[in-house]
């Protein structure tokens, strides 16, 4: 993980790069936020670390052009202003977060922490909804039917769930095709006394 400091104090840069280090992370410096601008573009780093303060760019620029190039990378504003108001600014130019000087390394690592925590979460939500798009899934109608198939006392067949719950028979069978690739369904051999086995189908729980 890579770990973008923005910071005009030359101090307070090598304290956070300690921090990154201790918590096994990689950094890079910028004196100011043209420099950080320049390399955000060239590392994309994984969390950015913005002071207030600051001469050629201040925070609020920073913050505004990062934003442009990247809208979900977790930012974090460093500031002595306690005012929150200034705090509520930086949150609605899209800081993620706003961290108070002078810096506390539990504090900062767990800040960061949590943050890539959330990032994680979020690209796995949209990586699963990127697979249900190309399946052609709709998570209200695939809950629809997970829903119907967990009330059932016993294995139904495609036609009398598709019946039961209004929808064509084709689109059912698709879902449920779907439940069982995933391990959410199972399927049940009926053997008739004429004619073919019927497939049935049920929720499986373990």
């Amino acid at each position: 993980m890579k770990i973008l400091i923005i910071d005009d104090e030359k101090s307070l840069r090598y304290m956070l790069g300690e921090i990154c280090k201790y918590a096994g992370w990689d950094f890079v410096p910028a004196e100011n936020g043209k420099v950080g601008l320049d390399i955000f573009q060239r590392e994309n780093p994984d969390v950015v670390v913005i002071d207030y303060h600051m001469p050629e760019m201040d925070g609020f620029q920073t913050l505004m052009e990062i934003r442009k190039l990247n809208y979900h990378v977790p930012i974090i504003i460093l500031t002595v202003d306690e005012r929150q108001e200034i705090a509520d600014q930086f949150i609605n130019e899209g800081a993620t977060d706003f961290a108070l000087k002078p810096v506390k390394a539990p504090d900062i690592i767990a800040r960061i922490q949590l943050h890539i925590r959330l990032t994680n979460m979020q690209e796995t939500k949209e990586k699963h909804e990127e697979v249900f798009a190309t399946k052609g899934i709709s998570k209200k109608t695939l809950q629809h039917i997970a829903n119907y198939m967990q009330s059932l006392d016993q294995p139904a067949s495609v036609d009398k769930i598709a019946k039961d719950i209004g929808l064509a028979y084709p689109t059912v069978y698709r879902y449920i095709m779907h439940l069982l690739e995933n391990g959410q369904a199972r399927q049940v051999t009926s053997y008739q006394k004429i004619g073919r086995p019927k497939m049935l189908y049920q929720w499986y729980t373990n």
